[in-house]
């Protein structure tokens, strides 16, 4: 378990403890004071009735004396008896409100009184009631065995019938009402068992949501030290179906990683894609070089294969760095760039056409341009040169690959699907093709397919510039195999709505 774990479940725990005690605390103080209010109530239950009318009978019969005497023997219910002056008979204090209560009672008259005042045979008067206390408050059948047990040991005698039986020696009577209840006994552990479950709970509960918040954070900790060490392998496994926020952040992370091996290794492959293809013309230029040494005759040749390769050089050389610009951003052709501006498609590509004619010429290449009406009118945001690039890029690519001879069919056309108004750049050849498992790979850079990458010139960067370029203008860029032979290399722009 790690620090985070610990921090976690020591918060938790003390929150929920908290939560406890501070629940427990005022349910405690509400019972406590709802306890307090019930203790100065009269008890109105038919034993307290019961004991009220024999305490009654005692004082009638034997005065305060004999009232006296059947008080103290009661164990379960303390009968109240008040004289004139607030006095209680047994020295006890009364609550002024349990008094005033209990007077308010005896006005009332009820046909059973619970609350009495009776006169006593030395001619003192006093109020008798009982106090309702949870203390005291005991099953009624209890209530009724304390009752009849002290009419039955003091209250012949205190009419001066005899001596009391315990006096006498006499076992006091054991009959049904005589056995009386064992004191209850509270004990003192109780009031803390539902504090200790719920502090159980609350450790249960905190380990679990500590280990459910921990472990994905642990995880996460191991993805990065990996990554640290270069290993950019996923690394981030959610266990089970979890949705929450750190899953989603592991699994972000999973995604960057994978992105980043994924750059890593493209620019790997770059690397290496230029070293072989700028091994080739170094190693002409080095023998142009070294033939022109031997034989100075040949000086002119070896000049213009040194001319040529350098050119092939520079050319490449500025492909890469457009490549190199566009996978950084710098050609994202966003609404609030400066340099971004409509352009007309069409009339873009009838230039594109013109000039891929004209170098065509010499291979008895022909180049059809088909658009409709709904073409002429629409204009693209972005920036025109790129955008030329990539069409271009195209274009050439087929003329490249189109036998001596073909034609290449260009079409514009606008295309709606619902949300976005999209113009449509389709190039097509009677080319080799490739194969249709290459169909994705043609797009990125220095691939050539097994059937052309001896048969033309070129680096194999044209496409991937154009996927780059569209991509950047929002459009999407896609190849396809012709029916009966070639390539169909289909280009979609988002057209700029009105307005």
């Amino acid at each position: 378990m790690g620090r985070l774990f610990w921090k976690f479940f020591l918060c938790i725990m003390l929150a929920q403890v908290t939560a406890t005690i501070g629940i427990g605390g005022t349910f405690w103080l509400k019972n406590r004071a709802a306890q307090q209010e019930r203790a100065l109530d009269i008890d109105t239950s038919p034993p307290a009735q019961m004991i009220i009318e024999a305490a009654s009978a005692t004082l009638e019969a034997g005065g305060s004396q004999a009232l006296r005497q059947f008080l103290g023997k009661l164990e379960r219910m303390r009968v109240f008896a008040v004289d004139a002056k607030g006095k209680e008979l047994m020295g006890r204090t009364v609550h002024p409100a349990m008094l005033a209560k209990a007077r308010a009672m005896l006005e009332q008259g009820q046909a059973h009184p619970v609350v009495r005042e009776a006169a006593g045979s030395d001619g003192k008067r006093y109020l008798l009631f009982l106090p309702s206390s949870e203390r005291f408050r005991n099953a009624e059948a209890g209530a009724a065995r304390d009752t009849l047990n002290a009419v039955a040991m003091s209250g012949p005698h205190a009419m001066g019938a005899g001596p009391r039986p315990h006096e006498a020696g006499a076992p006091p009577p054991r009959g049904e009402f005589g056995r009386g209840m064992p004191p209850r006994m509270d004990t003192p552990y109780r009031n803390f068992i539902p504090l200790a479950a719920a502090i159980a709970a609350s450790l249960l509960f905190a380990f679990l949501l500590a280990w459910y918040f921990a472990r994905p954070i642990r995880d996460l900790r191991q993805a990065f030290e990996a990554a640290s060490h270069g290993n950019l392998a996923p690394r981030f496994h959610a266990s089970g179906k979890r949705g929450d926020e750190l899953t989603d952040l592991g699994r972000d992370f999973d995604r960057m990683t994978g992105r980043l091996r994924s750059l890593m290794d493209s620019q790997t492959r770059l690397l290496h894609d230029v070293s072989h293809e700028l091994r080739s013309p170094l190693a002409r230029l080095q023998a142009a070089i070294g033939l022109a040494h031997q034989q100075p005759e040949k000086m002119a040749a070896s000049m213009q294969r040194i001319e040529r390769e350098s050119e092939r050089m520079d050319k490449l050389i500025g492909e890469l760095l457009t490549l190199s610009r566009l996978e950084a951003g710098a050609g994202q052709a966003g609404a609030g760039q400066t340099h971004s501006e409509d352009v007309s498609i069409a009339d873009l590509v009838h230039d594109i056409v013109d000039d891929a004619r004209y170098e065509a010429r010499g291979r008895l290449l022909g180049i059809n341009l088909a658009g409709d009406a709904a073409t002429a009118d629409a204009s693209v945001t972005g920036q025109p040169e790129l955008l030329a690039r990539a069409v271009e890029n195209v274009v050439r690519n087929a003329v490249k690959h189109s036998p001596d001879g073909g034609t290449v069919h260009v079409e514009l056309s606008r295309q709606h699907d619902g949300k976005q108004d999209w113009l449509r750049i389709a190039v097509l050849d009677r080319g080799p093709g490739v194969a249709s498992a290459d169909l994705a790979r043609i797009f990125e850079p220095f691939f050539r397919a097994s059937n052309t990458q001896h048969s033309t010139d070129g680096h194999g960067l044209g496409l991937a510039i154009a996927r780059h370029v569209i991509s950047a203008h929002g459009g999407r860029i896609s190849a396809s195999l012709r029916s009966g032979g070639g390539l169909c290399v289909e280009m979609l722009l988002p057209v700029k709505t009105p307005g």
